[in-house]
């Protein structure tokens, strides 16, 4: 029987979200289960979160949701809900309140805007990013970005921010979004001061934002960067660069310099690769023309051409972008090539200065000598080659010698050089080690709880370092050694012991070059009894086994006999085999009859069973008594019937009575059964015969006989046993359809029932290329059609069906023919009629909302006609466009139409319309519909060109005519051409006698429809008339003219006034758009002699000629008296105002007082200070004082009677003001009194 495997079945139908929120805010967090009862709780930090006045827990149905109230940053913390044996993990983010931006806050925000703009401005063209970046090898299943980060350059110092759009509209769940430096680096972990990674979602377009800012760039952070977006299945990744600059680098830069290491103790190969040399000076080296690196798309590329073309700066991204590994020993040997090679005597070609290599691939190095006979010697690192197997090979052909090396690895990786006398030639071979791939993925699986769980992968390399993690954490060897990771050879394997529900979740594998994801369910328990124990009927002295066997061999049990618990002894063996319980009672005694019950531990159930005890008692009789078969004993009769379990022992103990002795003979049908087989055993004692089959099989159902003699007669007992199996496995099952993540497959009964009705049915599924089937239903399913789901669309399967009877379940039937679960698209949208004529019809519409993973095929057309359910294919085959012609229809017919959607799925649902279509051509009132910009005068310049398109209705086709005030158009003045649809009027080249009033006519029969066009063709105006000075005075000019003839057609909107000094005659506009026709000049300089000219100017522009006056104008010089100016005197007189009051004080008695205030007017007040109204002037113990407007009143030592109301008065000429305060003054306080209260306080605490 095969292993019972679980469903990936999860409770939720809706899971919760990560959210980010506010602090002080609240936030809910809502899921739906698939069950109505589902007991649903809710965890913080794996702890169980209660109800109270922060949390808040609401259940309604299948709907539950759990609200946070006044969030603080301490509720930023991992959250869970768990629903049976499904978890879903989620996040609450708390950001802070974002302070208010103070007025001056602009400018910052303005200074750290534009740090982004660089980036927008300067990035690339998509020609030439796409030859910067590195292939990337991965295996792209789909395109999820709809945005994707593009190469940046920025200034250190400054910020960047790269975004990436994910649209989630067809993912089944969230994407997970990387961001990597350089090959492997994560900067999720990078997070804090110079970078930080946000993530947004934009419900309404159901789109992912992601962004990574770069605050306050570095030289070092400079390079190549990858984005990586999966989401289950699929996955999709992108690169792009970023440039940091800085000041340049001065002349003649050292490469080799730059290039240090930071080692301590003065060795130069030893330490870490420091590039920050190197990057501060990129300017020097990056330079326009070989800023991106050019990616070869040959399988064998010369990686040292170009790398010995490529500035310095460029040199870890040729690294990353060609795999090489070893870039510390590149830039080592880089180190020691040598400038310039002298001329070789012994050498006609050297070798290059570098190959390349991928891993496991072979290579030739070749040479050519000088001299045919000489010998050569191959060196790797320095020391001499030896031509041992297979992995050297030594070639010499005439001058050329040739060093093959095969199966090249890492260890190939060095320094290469060929040998002939004192001379030598180098190079470098440098191995590409190719990206781990996963060729095995990971497998779903399904286990019971307590099992064994192990995840196997399959890697494209021995010995490949490989990741793996759980719900996206990673997975480490802990204490409790819960998870070990297995290596063998190309396969690693993930072990979990004793699997728990806490194991639940997605697992995934990853390596450089990819990663798998699989999901582990796991499930309790539930105990199956394959064999309940049965009653027995035994004689004194006999032995009686008592035996059932349970699903569970870890399944402990207790034996029970009334209710009492069995305790093994002598006569009492209990024993515990795999999954068989066994009781044995030797000796039966007759205090041994009674209820037998096995109950096992842990689940609520028992199997029971009665011993009965046979007592047979002969009574002595000298004489003869013929043989006698005592079925009735056994509590049966000749017509019961035995039924045994096929692959169980049928033991057959029937009583027999005679004297003598009688013989046993037991047939079946006309067949002696003997011990022929060695199953079949035949025992006769005294009182009774056994006859018993070990093993049962189908084959030994039947009738038994026993006839028993001796020479006082014979008796004879038929007994009938029926022998019961599992039933044989179904026929291979056959799929009636497929949906978008749903199948409906169907089987035919087995031949052979097992001897015992079906029960039901227990289907199991599989990936068309795993190896792991997964079970549908635990329960047996009494039909024979069934409908599978939550299957991946796109992905083939095959089923299989096992059937169920009382005894056990049969082997499973053949697989099914492969399928993939393809739902057909949505119907389609907005079939609407667009044209009917007699003999055709045009349909539109629009595609599918729903498209699904399999391409859309095209459409189908039918029509059947009203009254009738025969539908007839408006065409053969399909189309693809979203409209159609139907042609050659009956006239007068009512037809329905539909339109159908296909895809590899079969056929959409119908989009019909709303009621059928009678095919005749519909008269139609002839309707101009004018364009809203011809129903105002519709103004042309000169030589410009008219084309003008209205569109109109009617059927039949109408009458179209033109015509221009009231009459015909002529022909040669515009040009017209009509259609179904539309007409019009076309004018090359307008002219002035174009304008006028155009009218449109369109008619059918006596039915007509009229629209007007006026067209107003305009051009520049004419010179004004009539200009003339009319009146001169100072250096003031009045002149006066009429508006032109000619004003081009449309109004005049202004003048333009120019004026010129006759000695110079350069003109200068006094006044533009000027709208009267008479205007004063200003301004004009004494003893200069002006003449004057006016442009007209309408809506096409300025006049292209002006009319001048015809005489000029002397300014005369004139003597000037200056009158000064009278002035009145200002009054600076004001009233006195208290511009700061008096301030009450409380002071302490002893110490000197003051009150100050301050007041202004003019003249100077007199001031005047009171005590309690009382005037204070004239006495002693005040000191009034007044400085620069400022009164202080000092009071000498006040006590406690110098406490009051204060009064200051100032007063002039033009008024007076008041101001007072309270003075307060306390007593002082002695030691003495300071001393008690602290002696009070001691007693009181005594």
């Amino acid at each position: 029987m095969p292993e019972p495997v679980k469903k990936p079945i999860s409770a939720f139908a809706r899971k919760p979200k990560t959210q980010e929120a506010e602090e002080g805010s609240s936030v809910i967090f809502e899921a739906e289960t698939e069950k109505p009862d589902a007991k649903v709780k809710w965890q913080c930090n794996s702890k169980d979160i209660a109800s109270d006045s922060k949390y808040i827990i609401a259940a309604d149905g299948n709907k539950h949701s759990l609200t946070i109230k006044a969030i603080t940053k301490e509720d930023a913390s991992v959250y869970a809900v768990i629903a049976g044996g499904s978890k879903v993990k989620f996040e609450l983010k708390v950001v802070s309140q974002p302070a208010e931006d103070p007025a001056d806050g602009k400018p910052e925000e303005a200074s750290s805007q534009p740090a982004v703009a660089p980036v927008q401005e300067e990035t690339p063209a998509p020609a030439q990013a796409g030859d910067a970046h590195p292939p990337d090898t991965r295996q792209d299943l789909t395109g999820l970005f709809t945005e994707k980060p593009q190469s940046g350059e920025v200034t250190v110092g400054e910020n960047i921010t790269f975004v990436a759009k994910v649209n989630a509209e067809s993912l089944l769940k969230k994407p997970t979004v990387k961001w990597f430096k350089g090959k492997w680096m994560d900067l999720a972990s990078k997070s804090g001061k110079h970078l930080q990674l946000k993530e947004t979602y934009d419900r309404n377009t159901k789109v992912y934002t992601f962004e990574m800012h770069i605050i306050a760039a570095k030289a070092n952070f400079a390079g190549g960067y990858r984005c990586e977006v999966s989401s289950k299945d699929k996955f999709d990744s992108c690169n792009f660069d970023l440039t940091v600059h800085e000041a340049r680098a001065p002349e003649g830069l050292d490469i080799r310099a730059a290039f240090r290491r930071t080692s301590t103790d003065g060795n130069d190969d030893s330490g870490e690769l420091d590039f920050s040399t190197l990057l501060k000076k990129r300017d020097s080296f990056l330079k326009p023309s070989n800023r991106t690196v050019q990616v070869h798309t040959e399988t064998d590329v010369d990686v040292w051409n170009i790398l010995s073309q490529a500035p310095p700066s460029e040199y870890e991204k040729i690294a990353f972008q060609y795999g090489i590994t070893d870039l510390r020993g590149m830039l080592k040997r880089l180190k020691k090539m040598k400038k310039e090679e002298k001329k070789s005597e012994a050498f006609l070609k050297k070798l290059d200065p570098a190959y390349q290599v991928s891993k496991g691939h072979k290579i030739k190095l070749a040479v050519e000598v000088a001299n045919s006979d000489i010998e050569v010697k191959w060196l790797k690192n320095g020391q001499e080659i030896q031509p041992t197997g297979s992995k050297y090979i030594f070639e010499s052909v005439g001058n050329m010698r040739y060093l093959t090396i095969n199966h090249c690895s890492l260890a190939d990786d060095a320094a290469y050089s060929c040998k002939v006398g004192d001379e030598k030639c180098t190079t470098e071979l440098f191995v590409k080690e190719p990206p781990v791939l996963i060729v095995k993925n990971l497998e779903d699986q399904m286990v019971m709880k307590g099992e064994r769980v192990e995840l196997e992968c399959e890697v494209s390399e021995e010995g490949a370092n490989v990741k793996w993690e759980k719900d996206g954490v990673e997975l480490t060897r802990d204490e409790s050694f819960k998870y070990r990771f297995k290596k063998d050879g190309c396969k690693h394997v993930l072990i979990i012991n004793e699997a728990t529900k806490e194991d639940c979740g997605h697992y995934k594998v990853k390596t450089n070059g990819g990663e798998s994801m699989a999901e582990v369910l796991v499930q309790e328990k539930e105990l199956e009894v394959y064999q309940s124990i049965a009653d027995l009927t035994v004689k004194a002295k006999d032995q009686a086994v008592f035996k059932c066997e349970v699903s569970d061999e870890n399944v402990r049990g207790t034996w029970y006999k009334n209710g009492v618990e069995v305790k093994p002894d002598a006569r009492v063996n209990i024993t515990h085999i795999g999954r068989i319980h066994k009781l044995t009672i030797d000796d039966v005694k007759p205090e041994d009859e009674g209820d037998y019950t096995f109950v096992p531990d842990g689940y609520a159930f028992n199997l029971s069973a009665k011993l009965n005890f046979l007592e047979v008692k002969i009574d002595y009789v000298p004489r003869q008594d013929p043989p006698k078969i005592h079925l009735d004993c056994l509590g049966r009769t000749a017509e019961s019937t035995i039924v045994v379990v096929a692959g169980n022992k049928l033991r057959l103990d029937v009583p027999i009575t005679g004297d003598p002795a009688p013989t046993v003979i037991w047939t079946k049908g006309e067949k002696v059964v003997t011990e022929g087989d060695g199953r079949v055993h035949v025992e006769t004692t005294k009182g009774h015969c056994v006859f018993t089959i070990e093993c049962a099989e189908r084959q030994d159902e039947g009738i038994y006989s026993v006839v028993v003699r001796n020479p006082a007669g014979e008796d004879t007992a038929d007994i009938h046993v029926k022998v019961v199996d599992v039933p044989d496995p179904p026929m291979a099952p056959t799929i009636l359809s497929v949906g978008e993540d749903s199948c409906v497959v169907q089987w035919e009964p087995p031949l052979f029932d097992g001897g015992q009705p079906i029960i039901g049915y227990v289907l199991e599924r599989k990936k068309l290329k795993s190896y792991r089937w997964m079970r549908l239903n635990f329960d047996p399913y009494p039909e024979t059609t069934y409908e599978a789901k939550r299957m991946i669309e796109g992905v083939p399967y095959e089923m299989r069906v096992y059937a169920v009877n009382s005894i056990g379940m049969s082997r499973h039937s053949p697989a099914s023919q492969p399928f993939v679960p393809i739902a057909p698209t949505s119907e389609p949208l907005g079939l609407c009629v667009d044209d009917v004529s007699d003999t055709s019809i045009t349909l539109k519409w629009r595609r599918p909302e729903r498209i699904g993973s399999a391409d859309l095929e095209g459409y189908g057309i039918e029509y059947c006609k009203e009254g009738t359910d025969e539908w007839i294919p408006a065409m053969e085959g399909l189309t693809e466009r979203t409209s159609m012609v139907i042609k050659g229809l009956t006239t007068g017919d009512k037809l329905q139409f539909r339109v159908r959607a296909y895809n590899m799925a079969g056929p959409s649902a119908p989009a019909t319309l709303a009621q059928p279509i009678t095919i005749r051509e519909i008269m139609q009132r002839p309707k101009i519909w004018l364009p809203r910009n011809l129903r105002q005068t519709l103004m042309k310049k000169v030589g410009d060109t008219m084309n003008i398109v209205i569109p109109f209705q009617g059927k039949p086709r109408p009458k179209v005519t033109w015509s221009k005030d009231g009459e015909p158009l002529d022909p040669t003045l515009a040009s017209v051409r009509n259609s179904e649809v539309d007409t019009i009027l076309f004018i090359r080249k307008t002219e002035r006698k174009h304008s006028g009033k155009y009218e449109l006519q369109v008619q059918i029969e006596n039915v007509e429809d009229k629209a007007a066009v006026t067209l107003q063709v305009v051009d520049l105006p004419g010179p004004p008339e009539a200009l003339k000075i009319v009146d001169t005075w100072g250096f003031n000019v009045a002149l006066e003219w009429k508006p032109p003839k000619d004003n081009g057609n449309c109004e005049i909107t202004g003048y333009t006034i120019q004026k010129a000094d006759k000695k110079t005659m350069e003109w200068y506009t006094v006044h533009d758009q000027y709208r009267r026709t008479h205007c004063v000049v200003s301004d004009l300089i004494m003893g200069n002699e002006y003449v004057f000219r006016v442009f007209s100017i309408n809506l096409v522009g300025l006049g292209p000629e002006p009319y001048c006056t015809k005489d000029s104008v002397y300014i005369q010089k004139t003597g000037i008296i200056y009158k000064p100016p009278s002035y009145k005197d200002h009054d600076f007189t004001e009233a006195p105002k208290f511009t700061r009051p008096l301030v009450d004080r409380s002071v302490i008695a002893g110490y000197n007082a003051t009150l100050s205030c301050a007041v202004r007017g003019i003249p100077k007040p007199r001031v005047t200070w009171y005590k309690n109204k009382m005037d204070i002037s004239n006495e002693a113990k005040y000191r009034m004082i007044s400085k620069q407007g400022v009164l202080t009143l000092e009071i000498r030592k006040p006590c406690p009677f110098d406490g009051g109301v204060y009064t200051c008065k100032a007063v002039n000429d033009s008024g007076e003001d008041i101001v007072e305060c309270k003075l307060e003054v306390r007593p002082q306080i002695t030691r003495e009194d300071k001393k008690e209260p602290k002696k009070e306080k001691i007693q009181e605490a005594n």
